[in-house]
């Protein structure tokens, strides 16, 4: 991470903080009170600051995205569970009880829509982009299946995308297709899910799990509250989404209006939702 050299008459933190790092041992240095506070980690974890963190979740991704020259985002939700098709083998043969069967037969039946988040990000990181500045640049969760798909197609088109990974119980790796300087991992949800917004242009949801739900329902809340401009929200898999969410009896409940209903589009295809982002921002869809 790189800053904008300024005359100061302080010598800078860096620096110090380098210097401060190797004491003189004594029975003081060696307390930890005397660390830097930005170098005690014990200081750092406290739940008094609770606060600061939220404001470093923030502020890292921040910077190094402004850095990059990234204006705006097209964001991939989905499943971590749906196999690629070079996967399905390996999950049906793991498949060893008759309800498991089903599930796997279902599973195999999305891997699909591995190959389509793939070619729409390859559509959308191919789309020419100004000198200084990338535009809908891919951003998955960084993690696999959907997210694998998203960032592989990104990079196949030789594009950089991000890759915004959460650390949980057990440890997952950023696929092998997030660009490396776009790689990162947050403590709170709630930091990640903003960093997910605050750029997107798009917003492509496959079909996924409560994960998946989360963000594409405070998206949609978000848009429908107001509290963020409509973009172009594609569902993939009309058949699956009305078969988990029954959106029109929301509507006939009066729990949501009517119009709410147009906040978001199906979608079957890469080519299908890369025409509709098109069409949101003015521009005449090309196919690769």
């Amino acid at each position: 991470m790189s800053e904008k050299k300024m005359t100061r008459p302080f010598k800078p933190a860096a620096r110090e903080a380098d210097f401060a790092a190797h004491p003189t041992p004594t029975a003081q240095t060696e307390h930890p009170a005397y660390r830097l506070a930005f170098q005690d980690p014990d200081f750092l974890l406290l739940d008094a600051l609770r606060p600061v963190r939220f404001q470093l979740e923030l502020m890292k991704p921040e910077l190094l995205l402004a850095e990059a020259g990234i204006a705006s985002t097209f964001v991939f939700y989905g499943s971590a569970r749906i196999p690629g098709p070079h996967e399905i083998e390996a999950l049906q043969a793991s498949a060893d009880t008759p309800q498991r069967r089903k599930v796997v037969e279902r599973l195999a039946a999305k891997a699909r829509y591995y190959e389509e988040a793939r070619k729409l990000a390859h559509l959308a990181s191919s789309r020419p982009c100004a000198p200084g500045q990338r535009e809908l640049v891919v951003c998955s969760g960084g993690g696999p299946s959907i997210m694998e798909a998203a960032n592989r197609g990104a990079h196949e088109a030789g594009a950089p995308s991000v890759g915004l990974n959460v650390v949980l119980p057990h440890e997952q790796l950023p696929n092998a297709y997030v660009t490396p300087g776009l790689s990162f991992q947050f403590h709170y949800f709630a930091l990640r899910k903003m960093h997910f917004l605050m750029r997107a242009q798009a917003v492509a949801v496959f079909p996924g799990g409560f994960g998946t739900f989360d963000e594409l329902f405070e998206l949609l809340t978000l848009v429908q509250t107001k509290k963020m401009e409509p973009v172009p929200i594609l569902l993939f898999g009309r058949d699956f989404w009305n078969r988990v969410v029954d959106f029109d009896a929301l509507a006939e409940e009066g729990v949501i209006s009517p119009h709410d209903l147009d906040l978001f589009r199906f979608v079957e295809t890469a080519e299908e939702a890369w025409e509709i982002v098109c069409g949101c921002i003015g521009e005449t869809a090309e196919r690769g």
